[in-house]
């Protein structure tokens, strides 16, 4: 025999397994079928079957499964997926910030500001101290 058996599944045939009695999932690239772990997955089922119907590599990653549970994941392997029929993910890009100082107020003045308005305050207080105490 020779070749290469591999099974290939599109998006669509994988997520027609998103039920607690039949669940299947994407990681890295390959079709993982974890209907038998379902009740054994030390997250629950819930965790198993929202990842259902989409890319799962990422939610795997980032929970950080040990080499055990990595090394469990051949047991369950039905097939790989064709990539071509899994969406690409977007990038996210924050907005770009405005600038600190949008009214180009030149930073000189500021700091001035910044120590003469406490200055005037205080000046302010002991003159008003001043003009009571005297009256």
């Amino acid at each position: 025999m020779g070749g290469d058996d591999k099974v290939v599944f599109t998006l669509a045939q994988v997520s027609e397994h998103n039920q607690p009695k039949d669940c299947w999932l994407i990681i890295g690239g390959k079709v993982y079928d974890v209907t038998k772990f379902m009740e054994d997955h030390p997250g629950g089922d819930e965790v198993l079957l929202s990842a259902t119907g989409k890319d799962a590599t990422d939610d795997f990653e980032d929970v950080g499964h040990s080499t055990s549970a990595r090394a469990m994941m051949d047991e369950y392997l039905v097939g790989e997926v064709d990539m071509d029929t899994v969406p690409i993910k977007q990038k996210y890009t924050p907005p770009k910030q405005p600038q600190y100082n949008q009214d180009k107020t030149s930073e000189f003045i500021i700091k001035l500001l910044q120590f003469l308005v406490p200055l005037a305050i205080l000046g302010l207080a002991v003159g008003i101290r001043f003009y009571t105490k005297s009256a």
